[in-house]
């Protein structure tokens, strides 16, 4: 008798067959207004999703507070959620992203302002400070790069490098064979270096 495992919220079939979107079936409760479910889904997703969040922003206060906005807006905006564009995590850890980088930006002109008056009033490196003022640039670089990317590649690398995921995780989660996940990553990532302009 075939039973099922699951593996970080997804139901897996025994025999490897199609997968269960748990996050997304949890949205599809939310959007017609089940806090169970929403609380459901904060307890299984909010460590992943905070995890990302901070690799973006390495504050955690600020993190935190992201984090709650990506919950608000879930809880506003599940019903924007459609199943046959992809998983609920990965739609999940996109708004996550996107709101990390939104926050990135936001701060960047008053982060600018600050460097400006910092660098009179107090006794910082030069260096030092152009040097953070560059990293956020090009987070924000490999943001807009990774945004042009076919859904497909896009979602992949998001759950390897911003979810922390293995390619079989990935493989797992969106229910494609390893081999499809590796030219998929393969193939972004030769993309995002274009995009970039590096060269290889």
């Amino acid at each position: 008798m075939l039973g099922s495992m699951v593996i970080d919220g997804m139901e897996l079939p025994d025999d490897g067959s199609a997968t269960v979107d748990h996050a997304g079936s949890l949205l599809e409760r939310v959007a017609n207004g089940d806090q169970a479910a929403f609380g459901e889904l904060y307890d299984l997703l909010s460590p992943r999703v905070f995890g990302l969040i901070l690799r973006v922003l390495v504050d955690r206060s600020q993190s935190e507070e992201v984090l709650q906005e990506v919950f608000l807006e879930i809880w506003q905006s599940a019903a924007k959620f459609a199943p046959n564009k992809g998983q609920g995590r990965s739609w999940i850890l996109t708004i996550a992203h996107r709101r990390a980088v939104d926050r990135v930006r936001s701060a960047q002109a008053s982060t600018n302002r600050d460097v400006r008056a910092g660098l009179r009033d107090l006794d910082v490196d030069h260096d030092s400070v152009a040097e953070q003022v560059e990293m956020r640039i090009e987070g924000e670089r490999v943001a807009r790069a990774l945004a042009s990317l076919p859904d497909a590649q896009r979602e992949a690398l998001t759950l390897a490098y911003y979810g922390g995921y293995s390619q079989s995780e990935i493989a797992a989660l969106v229910g494609s064979p390893l081999g499809t996940i590796k030219t998929r990553m393969r193939d972004g990532l030769s993309r995002l270096r274009n995009e970039m302009g590096v060269m290889t």
